[in-house]
Parts: C-alpha cells; structure tokens; sequence
C-alpha cells in the first residue's frame, strides 16, 4: 500500500476531497517527524508510540577493503504498535507470503 492508497482511503471513508485528505496525511507526518526531532516521543492509545531508540557504538566490517570500522552511538526512530494494535492484527489470521527463493 503507498501514501496515495492511504489518501484514497481516507478519502472515501471520511468524505472529504483527495486534496483535503493528502493535505492531513501530510501534516501528521510533518507533526511526527518535528516532534521525534525535537526528541519527543509521540503516544497515540490504542495505536502505538513513536519513540526514538539509542544505538550503541560498536565494530563493523567493512567487507570490500577487509577492514574494521567503528560506528558511533547514534538515535534512530521507531515504531511500537500498541497491544490492542498487535492484538487485532493478530485476530486477522493472515497468511504471510513466503519469498521465493533463487537457487
């Protein structure tokens, strides 16, 4: 599903024109992205969190030259369904597709 098929869905279920609609899905993700920028988490009952998650420093390989390389301790954003999110997805039953696999 893309952000157009979202748009069009909130769409229909609202009543509201295609313009209005993307012009919300816009701002929220703009609230979203200020906000964990800004380093406050977003909490949204019933849904989940957006929350920012330390990384500590560590080794890495950098594979083409053979060498090791140190990668600083950095913030990454996250998403934490909430349990009544991960609860309805789970009610659904829904067959996951397997990859094929290339031999």
């Amino acid at each position: 599903m893309t952000k157009q098929d979202v748009i069009n869905q909130v769409s229909e279920k609202t009543g509201l024109d295609s313009l209005t609609s993307r012009s919300i899905i816009e701002s929220f993700f703009e609230v979203v992205t200020d906000a964990l920028i800004e380093g406050n988490p977003i909490y949204i009952r019933t849904f989940g969190s957006f929350i920012l998650k330390q990384r500590a420093s560590k080794v890495g390989r950098n594979i083409s030259q053979n060498t090791a390389v140190t990668i600083a301790a950095h913030v990454v954003p996250s998403f934490k369904p909430s349990l009544d999110f991960t609860n309805q997805v789970r009610a659904q039953g829904m067959a996951v597709e397997k990859k094929k696999v290339k031999l």
